[in-house]
Order: C-alpha cells, then structure tokens, then sequence
C-alpha cells in the first residue's frame, strides 16, 4: 500500500478521459456547467468537437445523452453526484435504464467527505437510487489507479453505468491489482476474525483500521466491494463462513448503500454472522472540512477499530 502518492478520484477520471478518447472516436463527454469541478474540462480541452456543455439543466443533459446513444456514441455524463442521482433521476430511470442505453454517468464529489459544500450538495443517497434502476450497474472505486481500470470496464460494457468518485485526495491502495472487472470484488487482505467489506474512500480506511487490528492480535480481512451492483456475492458468503463476524464500511446512508445489499444477500444464505454498519445514520451532513465531517460522522479508521471490538466482544 503507498501511503505517499495521493490523487483524487476525479483527477483520474479526468486524466483517463483523454487517454480513452485518443483512441475511441466514438467517446463524447457531456457536463452541466461543471466541467473543471468534474474533471471534463481534460476532455474538452483536447476534444472540443465531441464535448457538450448543457448548461445547468442535467435532466435535459441525460435525455441528450440518451439521443447519442442511439446513434452509435458512447457518453459519459458527468455532474455532481447529488445532481446525476437525484434531481435526473426520473431521466435516468426512464429514458436511460429503462432502454438498457449505453450511457456512463460518472458522478463526483459524492458523499460528506466532499466537505464544505454542506449537506444541500452532499450525496449519501446515490447508491441506493441507482443500484435499485432495474439493469443499472454500480461502480466506487477506492483509488485512482482503480479508478482509471473501472471507467474502461465502464465504456467496454454493454449498457448503462453508475460511477461514484468522490472530492478528497485518497492514497492508492490497489496499484498491486492489475484488472478490474465489473461484478468481481477485490479481496485486499485475507482475515479470520472479522471481513471488512468496503468501497470508495472507506477501503484505505479500513487497510489502517486493518493494520491496527493486526497489531491488537486481531486478524481482519479486507474486501475491496468496487462494484456493488451487481454485488460479488461468492465473496461475501466466503466471507460470513471464514470470519466471525462481517462490518461494512461505506460514505453513504447505511439505508440502501452497500451494507444493506451485503444484509440482503446474507438474509438468503445458510450461514449468518452479526454485520455491523459503518456509514451516515439517517441524517444529513453539513459543512466542513472532509476530515471534520469524517470524524463527526464515524467514518474513519479509528471508528472501524472501535466497531471491531465491540462486536467481537459481544459474538464471545
């Protein structure tokens, strides 16, 4: 794990944009007036021609999209993800799902560690809007470089796509992994106490909170949950019969993120361990720095350690 290099989600969206676009002619970028923010100002400034700027009107950006997409290009559609999930929803859903559509929404700056912004721009419901769209897939990568792997799979695949990147500069934590495939989980470390299934900004927290637990003589297990629609399920039930017990680890609502859709999965197998939830707990963020609303909202390594101990202790 490199502690040292740091690179925004975004920044590698942006980065890998132009790379993808000098080779597929068909690639074209829609923003709605966020192109610096979202990192399409890379694009744009390469590929003119083929980038579109809707203005501030994303429920209209998505239905032109959906029109490219019927005309044998491939969009990636990019705002603010509180805008992309929540106030398009009805063009995602309708226009774009409901056809199986070959468009990428690719949405920044997602959840409270996207900071002062406060809670009017802070998305901790995107997850559950979109992994429940029929035919929708789901993507949070943990790092750049998984990031840049994630929206290749994105474009390669047949049908529309959620990506969730987020604000902050996060270290890279998966350069040992060398693919990325969609539906695959990525088990970083292996354990036999507790599995920590995370994604997004969470996954490097839990590697420390991990390296902690391993200096306390506790073993946990780390599971990189980059897509979490479709859900790896194979992993999360190797998962509940080789450890104690299964915490999840998310910057989302714990309401319909990916804890629910790990409780949903284990509801059906034979085995079931006690699952804790770290996440947002049914409120809204506010503003402030990402470190400050990480601490404030329980989201940091120290309280994946804290969960640990708690729930091993009540399991004995």
């Amino acid at each position: 794990m490199s502690l040292n290099k740091l690179i925004a989600t975004r920044d590698a969206f942006g980065e890998e944009l132009v790379e993808i676009g000098k080779k597929n002619k068909n690639l074209v970028v829609l923003s709605a007036d966020l192109a610096k923010s979202t990192r399409t100002i890379e694009f744009a400034t390469v590929f003119p021609e083929r980038f579109f700027n809707a203005g501030v009107a994303e429920q209209n950006m998505m239905g032109i999209a959906a029109g490219l997409s019927t005309s044998g290009f491939v969009p990636i559609v990019s705002t603010l993800a509180i805008f992309a999930a929540g106030r398009a929803y009805d063009q995602v859903r309708n226009t774009i799902a409901h056809s199986r559509l070959n468009v990428k929404i690719v949405a920044t700056h997602s959840g409270v560690s996207m900071g002062k912004d406060g809670s009017s721009h802070q998305s901790i419901e995107d997850i559950a809007l979109m992994r429940v769209i029929p035919h929708m897939v789901v993507i949070s990568p943990a790092d750049g470089p998984e990031t840049k792997k994630a929206l290749r799979s994105a474009i390669e695949y047949e049908g529309p796509v959620y990506m969730r990147l987020g604000r902050p500069e996060l270290p890279v934590v998966t350069q040992h992994i060398n693919s990325f495939n969609i539906g695959k989980a990525d088990v970083l470390q292996e354990g036999t106490d507790v599995s920590i299934i995370t994604c997004g900004i969470m996954v490097h927290q839990a590697l420390k909170a991990a390296e902690i637990l391993s200096s306390q003589n506790i073993r946990a297990g780390v599971i990189n949950m980059h897509t979490i629609k479709p859900l790896d399920v194979e992993v999360i039930h190797q998962a509940a019969r080789s450890t104690l017990v299964i915490l999840t680890a998310e910057d989302h609502s714990i309401i319909g993120g990916l804890g629910s859709a790990v409780l949903e999965t284990l509801s059906c197998a034979n085995i079931r361990p006690p699952v804790y939830r770290i996440g947002v707990r049914d409120v809204f963020g506010e503003s402030g720095s990402t470190d400050q609303l990480m601490k404030k909202y329980e989201l940091t390594w120290e309280n994946i350690v804290q969960a640990v101990h708690k729930i091993l202790n009540r399991n004995n």
